[in-house]
């Protein structure tokens, strides 16, 4: 009887959120924003342009990373995108009507108060399936070649591709998406707005893309108290955090020759010797991508910045403190190597020793690199009419204390 009256109610819950969503629908009016993001300018084509002062330096070949140093410019950015693409995507990406149920959007793994993370050890999909890995962080990935943890897609289109279609994940199809999306009103006159000059009725799955790949490609992070040192106002960081710094660019710890200044990353693959949790079967990582042994268990290297809000750290999410991710570091060359393993170890990890002392403060510089000066808003109210997951929880919490 009991499950009766639990399944009865469930049910009447669903056909609430369906007409309440429906009813929403009707009313909302919204329009585009028709200004750049924070960090970008406005040409007379219509385009967000990305300038930063990191362009007036110089560092080697195009997409060269830098070799460390503080005044090192950036690698090739993706830019080009109107404000109403941006914006468009901006309602994509937190709208959960992109997934096959309703349930889950890009934001749900990628929150915004959590550096873009989720703060789980491993994200969670539809119907709470427990996902294989972490959900990395999307700021400044308007700069990078390589995306997933294994480097398998080279572009944000084909990353979004990954959970957008992922039956653990967002669960949806490319029909049902389109179907979905076409049915609802105010994402057709959105899509129309920011795409002007398109001749189909309908809107098409390489608008999708582009639109979220827009809004993603504006999540820019280069404000931090680092980057005011890095510029010349010495005063923006405390003694033991430029200590801090000092030791993270040493030869020593050689942290900077993999998180390599000013992304902190090196956008490379590495393989830095570490356990899978719970006794789980090792993760093969970059090997499954690139079809080679000697990338068996490498994971694509990090950004550092935000890492202060991106806990807990590694693909696995094995580590719940950025201490104690250092300390895994310092002790020792290949020390969590699975019996019956032999991975090839990058050359940059072996025994730097670092004392207590030493490994607070590069905790210290760490945090300095935090910086959501240009946080994106959360949309209010979404085209589908579904609840943003801003308004979920604070809806949940609400009802807990009223």
């Amino acid at each position: 009887m009991k499950r009766i009256v639990v399944l009865l109610t469930f049910i009447a819950a669903a056909t609430l959120a369906i007409v309440t969503a429906k009813t929403a629908r009707e009313k909302i009016k919204l329009t585009l924003c028709t200004t750049c993001p924070p960090g970008f300018e406005l040409t007379e084509d219509n385009i967000c342009k990305f300038r930063s002062v990191y362009q007036l330096y110089e560092s080697g070949n195009g997409d060269d990373p830098g070799v460390g140093g503080l005044k090192t410019a950036l690698p090739l950015v993706r830019d080009g995108f109107t404000p109403q693409q941006i914006d468009l995507g901006r309602y994509l990406f937190f709208d959960p009507a992109l997934s096959k149920d309703g349930t889950i959007s890009c934001a749900t793994c990628h929150q915004p108060e959590k550096g873009f993370s989720d703060g789980l050890k491993t994200s969670v999909g539809m119907h709470n399936t427990t996902l294989k890995r972490a959900a990395p962080s999307l700021w400044n990935v308007a700069f990078y070649k390589k995306f997933f943890w294994d480097a398998r897609a080279t572009s944000l289109e084909e990353q979004m591709t990954g959970p957008l279609y992922s039956p653990e994940e967002m669960g949806t199809t490319r029909e049902h998406l389109i179907e979905t999306l076409n049915n609802i009103e105010a994402y057709q006159k959105l899509f129309k707005e920011a795409f002007p000059e398109k001749k189909a009725e309908e809107i098409e799955l390489t608008e999708i893309y582009t639109a979220i790949a827009a809004f993603e490609s504006s999540l820019i992070s280069l404000n931090s108290r680092y980057d005011q040192y890095a510029h010349g106002y010495h005063e923006a960081l405390t003694k033991p955090e430029i200590e801090g710094l000092n030791i993270f660019r040493s030869f020593v710890a050689r942290c900077a020759e993999c998180h390599t200044p000013p992304l902190f990353t090196n956008q490379q693959v590495a393989v830095i010797g570490l356990a899978e949790p719970d006794g789980k079967p090792l993760d093969p990582g970059a090997q499954t991508t690139f079809n080679d042994a000697s990338l068996r268990a490498a994971f694509k290297v990090p950004s550092l910045r935000n890492a202060e809000r991106t806990a807990p750290y590694t693909h696995a999410g094995r580590f719940a403190s950025l201490r104690e991710m250092i300390e895994f570091y310092t002790a020792g060359r290949g020390h969590e190597v699975p019996k019956g393993e032999r991975l090839h170890i990058h050359w940059h990890i072996w025994e730097p020793n670092l004392t207590d002392y030493e490994m607070d403060r590069l905790v210290d510089f760490v945090k300095t690199l935090t910086d959501e000066s240009f946080m994106p808003r959360v949309p209010d109210e979404l085209p589908s009419g579904l609840q943003t997951r801003k308004s979920t929880v604070s809806s949940t919490l609400t009802s807990i204390n009223p």
